[in-house]
């Protein structure tokens, strides 16, 4: 099929999948993956250079978004809840699987260590793009999840360059360049949007994009990624936000109908059906040595900062996307994995995805009652 043909099919697959989100109460995400999975494999599409960049382009932009929703004075009163969790969450699978791959697998230990990784993940894109759709971006219980993700994939980035990742020279631009932006962007941001802001030309909107596809380069050239940077320079932009709640709203809009409908049909397009058919023991053994430890390390922590809903979050924390095919991607690339491991990985991590998500949305989300504005004044009668 030519570019613009597999395009008119995506566009038409995103739209179906819109309708159908509504219609069953579930995160559009969620409806996207398995439409993703469903059509890659009936038209044997893969996976063109377009859609590719489409879909790194918004696992940035949804990282941005989200660090750009963490209520940062929260973060600091709450600084061990979100440590807690998001440690136990990176290191509990990491290690269960690592070790099963390796002995349970026969796996060598360099493709053991890209298993474990690539399954330690939650997914920063999958919870915000679920918070957002359900109103919880703004509770609570909300900012806690994201800032206990946050921690999750910056283990996962870390254990990536420590025990893989050899950066070039072009590291040294690369975290210039993202320091410079977290300091400098808060501080000229006001004026910048003060003059060229409320557009129907959106300058703002391009302020932000142009500096994400600047991180994306320096990042690309200096074998890292600009996801870890690209979330901090959304959280110190956090504040500013908060006071110009329709400037985020129109960045909001930019990237679920355009952005993210992409990068989550890239991710379940990633999944070739004949590869796992004759693979379904490793892929459920895969899949329990991801959703186990998670459940079980993540859940007594939940229920200690995060009751009455620490089955909401733990099963939110046990979800995996942009960072897991990040790192199975990588493993490919370099000749770590094969293609087989590959697909079982991004398979596990796709599931991991759908899976523990549904049941959160269908039997645990917390009602709307408990869904606070963190931003609204309380009443007096309320307060006292």
């Amino acid at each position: 099929m030519s570019d613009i043909a597999i395009a008119a099919v995506l566009a038409a697959t995103i739209l179906v999948a819109s309708t159908v989100s509504i219609e069953l109460g579930l995160s559009v995400a969620l409806i996207e993956l398995l439409a993703g999975f469903v059509v890659g494999n009936a038209f044997s599409l893969d996976v063109p250079n377009w859609l590719s960049f489409i879909g790194t382009f918004a696992s940035v932009v949804l990282t941005f978004l989200a660090g750009a929703e963490v209520d940062t004075p929260q973060l600091r009163r709450e600084w061990r809840a979100s440590v807690s969790i998001g440690v136990v969450s990176f290191f509990a699978p990491f290690a269960v699987v690592g070790l099963l791959a390796y002995y349970g697998l026969g796996w060598n230990h360099r493709q053991a260590e890209i298993a474990g990784i690539a399954l330690s993940t939650t997914s920063l894109a999958v919870v915000y793009a679920v918070l957002v759709e359900s109103g919880l971006n703004r509770s609570i219980i909300g900012k806690r999840i994201m800032s206990a993700t946050f921690v999750t994939d910056l283990g996962t980035v870390a254990a990536l360059s420590i025990l893989f990742i050899k950066p070039s020279l072009w590291i040294i631009p690369f975290a210039v360049v993202s320091l410079v932006l977290i300091v400098g962007l808060p501080r000229i941001a006001p004026w910048f949007f003060g003059r060229y802001g409320n557009r129907v030309i959106e300058p703002e909107v391009k302020l932000v994009f142009a500096s994400l596809f600047l991180l994306m380069w320096l990042g690309a050239r200096a074998h890292s990624h600009a996801v870890l940077p690209a979330f901090v320079l959304g959280l110190v932009m956090s504040s500013h936000y908060v006071r110009h709640a329709e400037e985020q709203k129109r960045m909001r809009v930019v990237a679920f109908a355009f952005l993210t409908p992409f990068f989550f049909l890239k991710g379940g397009m990633s999944i070739s059906a004949s590869a796992l058919w004759g693979n379904l023991g490793v892929l459920g053994l895969l899949f329990a040595g991801k959703m186990g430890p998670k459940l079980a390390g993540v859940y007594p922590l939940a229920r200690r900062f995060c009751s009455p809903h620490a089955t909401f979050t733990t099963l939110l924390m046990s979800t995996g996307l942009t960072f897991g095919t990040i790192s199975a991607l990588y493993g490919l690339n370099a000749h770590i994995i094969d293609r087989k491991q590959f697909s079982l990985l991004v398979a596990v991590v796709v599931l991991s995805a759908i899976v523990p998500t549904a049941i959160a949305q269908r039997f645990y989300q917390p009602g709307v009652e408990e869904q606070r504005d963190l931003t609204a004044p309380v009443p007096p009668a309320r307060a006292a």
